[in-house]
């Protein structure tokens, strides 16, 4: 009988445990929403994975499940083949994701409360990418980076050297180092990429107002177009070429994360890149110093801005099930804790209304430029991924042929911009 007794107490002491851990775990799994989430960027897979447990925390009956693989541009793509549309997203602002808002793959968030709280210069840089309607905003930016160049301090107070103001006084500057034996840049040719930060900022000042909107309006026709990259690109070329022949010897052949050491070993005086080669740099040498201005191209300062992209962009699929769920996680991600908290850890600029001013020191000198707006987008964002930028430009800072640099720039345009949808087609 005591044996008898003591099995059924210890049976219902292990359901009572049963149904208490039960109740721990948040309601039964019939009651629990998953949400798939593509999330693009490997260096941030383990700040998501707790930014996700803080909010399954605060939401038993949400599951989150981050995806993240590679080649993310190529495995979006075959979600969408599938019709597997992720319910949440991250997606770089770039271009790609210009043509997935065309073709209307992402949800209208315009009405959403998060939308008002995003910087109106940042939101602009991203609609210009693409968008579904042109009333619609198919992404909302959760942080931004800043193209500038990053200059070494204490070297620029070896030399007496000020930071430049004016295109002259940055040719100056480079003249300096140059004489005193000092690589005014270091340069990684190897990664073809690298040649972009320097291109796009030239771009952004140089380059006629509304030049890619009069290139598409053109179509095919190029014999009349009234902009082109022939015509219109001769000083952002002339400049590219300029900055380049500062070029430390054997550029061809180093790569980036070799150019990240080196300019972190106080191997140069300046690095054409941007706020996200920060966090690579302190990798590669806690006590790098580094500091940062933006690109001066013309001889007003007037002129001068930050280039700046959607570094990471919140979507939502426009077809799922679980849009008020979907709509809870991306409110969090854009509250104003996780934006500072992102934007601290990942060496980001915060694109929100509340957040706090960027405090790193590294980047106080393009930090002014941000919040007031003087920005621009990237130029390479407006072309189609299929124009192997960066690959055309890589080979003209090699052999400087400027003329067919252009040429081939235009060639690719008109052969590809007759597939390209219109804004506001749909």
């Amino acid at each position: 009988m005591f044996q008898l007794k003591h099995w059924r107490a210890r049976a219902l002491s292990a359901a009572l445990a049963a149904v208490l851990l039960t109740s721990c775990a948040g309601p039964p799994a019939g009651n629990v929403v998953t949400l798939s989430f593509f999330q693009f960027k490997p260096e941030a897979v383990q700040e998501f994975a707790g930014l996700i447990d803080e909010f399954e925390a605060a939401n038993p009956g949400i599951r989150v499940l981050q995806n993240n693989v590679p080649d993310p541009d190529t495995a979006i793509r075959t979600l969408l083949v599938k019709n597997k549309t992720p319910d949440v997203l991250t997606l770089n602002g770039n271009a790609s994701f210009g043509l997935l808002a065309k073709a209307c793959v992402f949800a209208d968030l315009s009405q959403e409360p998060s939308a008002q709280e995003v910087l109106p210069a940042v939101q602009d840089i991203l609609n210009a990418n693409g968008r579904c309607r042109d009333s619609e905003i198919n992404g909302l930016p959760m942080a931004n980076n800043a193209s500038g160049i990053l200059y070494n301090p204490e070297i620029f107070a070896k030399y007496g050297v000020s930071v430049p103001q004016t295109w002259d006084g940055l040719i100056a500057a480079a003249e300096t180092f140059k004489a005193n034996g000092v690589a005014p840049f270091y340069m990684t040719l190897k990664d073809a990429w690298t040649t972009s930060p320097a291109l796009v900022n030239l771009a952004a000042q140089l380059q006629p107002e509304g030049f890619f909107d009069r290139l598409r309006a053109a179509g095919t026709d190029r014999n009349n177009s009234p902009v082109s990259f022939s015509k219109d690109y001769q000083e952002v070329a002339d400049k590219l070429l300029q900055l380049f022949t500062y070029a430390q010897p054997g550029a061809a052949g180093v790569d980036y994360a070799s150019g990240n050491k080196a300019f972190a070993d106080g191997k140069s005086a300046m690095y054409l890149n941007g706020s996200f080669a920060v966090p690579a740099i302190r990798a590669a040498n806690p006590e790098a110093k580094i500091a940062t201005f933006p690109y001066p191209v013309t001889n007003n300062p007037a002129n001068t801005t930050v280039v700046s992209g959607v570094d990471v962009t919140l979507a939502m699929g426009r077809e799922t099930p679980h849009r008020a769920e979907a709509q809870k996680f991306i409110d969090f991600l854009l509250s104003k804790e996780v934006i500072d908290r992102y934007a601290k850890n990942q060496s980001a600029f915060a694109p929100t209304r509340s957040a706090a001013p960027q405090q790193d020191p590294a980047l106080q000198g393009m930090a002014s430029y941000f919040t007031s707006g003087k920005l621009d987008g990237y130029m390479d964002h407006q072309l189609p991924p299929s124009i192997p930028l960066v690959n055309i430009t890589q080979q003209f800072v090699l052999d400087g042929d400027k003329a067919r640099y252009l040429n081939t720039l235009d060639n690719e345009w008109f052969k590809i911009a007759a597939r390209m949808p219109k804004r506001g087609d749909q």
